[in-house]
């Protein structure tokens, strides 16, 4: 038996394992979806596409109260304008803080696109040139609710937990981590905010945040949304974000849906389905991997906070190796090329892999990679696990890793 068979049985084994195992909390999050529908009496003319102001949209209301209640929230803002994570993380920066104060990041250094809005790099447009400071510490600090009270200055109005690690070296971070710190932080009248990109629907529930951000070409997308993100949380705090979003005195009561909401709607409803098989595919890549002998985080069957296979290459060409089969053996795009590039709001050249029916869906299977050391590769998604698995086994053996 060569050494691909040999890894091919071994992620045979663990998918078996875990398909058990994130179908049942897909069940789980199925009911609370299923319950925020039925609540907010989502009907036929709620999907109606909507122009000009969108004034008196109604599915644009119910889309809303959908995703507030599936997320355990008062209110939300759901929006194909948004155009990205980072944009709705800025957005709710934005809305939150003001000129004078201070924004902590308690997880560590952010993701590369995000350090750009903080002003942690010299950036015009940047929170510090409104006169808004970002100080980070570490996540071990940051978790720990008696050191994060003591980290708090009196000028402190907002705290940002990122949930995945991005391109860091640690853990992410599932709900039930984040908790006790998000209460001593509303104890003392603190906003929390929590990047919730690639951890939605991982759990059986959302972090009890403040506010929480995300994109809809990740998890709450369910992979059919073609764009978008959202805000959720307290009311007045997703009040003031829509402001930002239109202008203040228009708020959320403007803005139309000239694509309709169909595939909102149900990409939220496909959500937990579309989550599990991609952590299914996350646990396949990590066994495959490790069985060829690769660095892998998380291992797997571990438990995940999100949907992000960590793969260590170790060195340039094979990541771009890798990084190049997975493009070839995808649905779309097969005989592109992947090569590395410089992207907007990285530092650093990246490589992005993976033929996905919507540009940078991060629900599909794909991978990106900051073309530095230790060329660790972020492999993330796979809305049908079949096919990622069959996309992957192929991609490990034409890469010749």
């Amino acid at each position: 038996m060569d050494r691909y068979e040999a890894a091919r049985r071994a992620a045979d084994d663990v998918l078996a394992e875990s398909r058990a195992q994130h179908f049942a909390l897909a069940r789980a999050n199925a009911r609370r979806v299923l319950d925020a529908f039925r609540s907010a009496r989502v009907a036929e003319y709620d999907f109606a596409p909507s122009v000009g102001y969108g004034y008196g949209d109604r599915g644009r209301e119910t889309l809303n109260a959908v995703f507030a209640a599936a997320f355990g929230c008062e209110a939300a803002l759901v929006r194909p304008q948004i155009a990205s994570g980072t944009h709705a993380i800025a957005l709710a920066l934005w809305g939150v803080l003001r000129p004078g104060g201070e924004l902590l990041v308690a997880t560590g250094t952010p993701y590369d696109t995000l350090q750009s809005v903080l002003g942690l790099r010299d950036t015009p447009r940047s929170l510090r040139e409104w006169g808004i400071e970002t100080r980070v510490i570490d996540m071990a600090e940051g978790l720990d609710p008696l050191r994060l009270a003591s980290a708090l200055r009196p000028g402190t109005q907002a705290v940002l937990f990122q949930r995945s690690r991005g391109y860091a070296a640690r853990d992410s971070l599932r709900p039930e981590a984040l908790t006790p710190a998000l209460h001593a932080l509303r104890a003392r009248g603190v906003v929390s905010v929590v990047d919730n990109c690639y951890g939605e629907f991982v759990a059986d529930r959302e972090p009890e945040a403040d506010l929480l951000v995300g994109s809809l070409t990740k998890n709450p997308g369910g992979g059919i949304a073609p764009s978008g993100g959202y805000v959720a949380g307290r009311r007045e705090l997703v009040e003031a974000v829509a402001d930002r979003l239109t202008a203040p005195g228009l708020g959320a009561d403007v803005g139309s849906f000239p694509a309709g909401k169909r595939s909102l709607f149900q990409g939220l409803f496909l959500a937990p389905h579309a989550v599990a098989e991609a952590l299914c595919a996350a646990d396949y890549a990590a066994a495959f991997a490790h069985s060829l002998g690769l660095g892998v985080d998380p291992m797997p069957l571990a438990a995940r906070g999100d949907i992000v296979q960590v793969i260590r290459f170790g060195g340039r060409e094979p990541l771009l190796r890798f990084a190049q089969a997975l493009q070839a053996h995808s649905p779309v795009e097969s005989d592109a090329r992947v090569e590395e590039a410089q992207l907007p709001g990285y530092p650093d050249p990246v490589v992005m892999a993976g033929g996905t029916f919507f540009p940078g869906a991060s629900l599909e299977l794909g991978m990106d990679a900051p073309l530095r050391p230790p060329y660790d590769g972020y492999l993330q998604g796979g809305i049908a696990s079949p096919y990622a698995v069959e996309i992957l086994q192929r991609a490990f053996v034409t890469a010749e890793l």
